[in-house]
């Protein structure tokens, strides 16, 4: 056992070809990993995956993931975060990811459990589809890459999100959770 993840052995990540130890968290996401290149056509080049994450509150620090960050003409313009169980409960902190991970807010935000998936307008946070097979494929993101206005997120912006993902992610995890670096308590 590492941390509360069973591990069953090693397996290949799809994407990087790295060797990754074998759990069930994994087996989803090398589902969704296949999901976005052999059903949606990205390439993987497009694809960044295990995304290391800052958040900060306060004093207290810490390293968070992002499954999947997808980019159209270097530019990300779609995360996908994946955890078990409840879609709803992970649309807050997902939406704070969309507005840490680059400069600028992330148009589309997909959360799942590998077996459902929410997809939410970054901006507003709203649900504009629902299930894996409506994650957007290549050819929509590249059709609606004009319309993503890429706005800056601000200072304060920043700051209020990572809070949010701080206590969502890190005050809420599991202290047995080897996924999350903490850096400061």
């Amino acid at each position: 056992m590492n941390g509360h993840h069973l591990i069953l052995g090693e397996l290949v990540d799809f994407i990087t070809g790295e060797t990754l130890p074998d759990t069930h968290d994994e087996r989803y996401r090398q589902k969704l990993a296949r999901i976005l290149i052999e059903s949606k056509g990205y390439l993987a080049s497009e694809i960044r995956t295990r995304c290391n994450l800052l958040v900060r509150a306060g004093e207290k620090s810490a390293i968070v993931k992002v499954d999947f960050a997808v980019a159209i003409e270097k530019k990300i313009c779609m995360i996908v975060k994946y955890g078990p169980g409840s879609l709803l409960t992970r649309h807050r902190s997902a939406i704070a990811a969309s507005r840490l991970l680059t400069s600028y807010q992330i148009p589309l935000v997909v959360v799942t459990n590998g077996e459902d998936a929410d997809i939410l307008d970054g901006s507003s946070g709203e649900v504009i589809f629902k299930e894996l097979v409506n994650i957007p494929d290549r050819t929509y993101l590249s059709a609606h890459f004009k319309e993503y206005g890429f706005e800056p997120v601000t200072e304060n912006r920043e700051e209020i999100e990572s809070r949010i993902l701080y206590v969502y992610e890190v005050d809420g995890a599991c202290p047995c959770d080897d996924t999350i670096c903490r850096i400061s308590e």
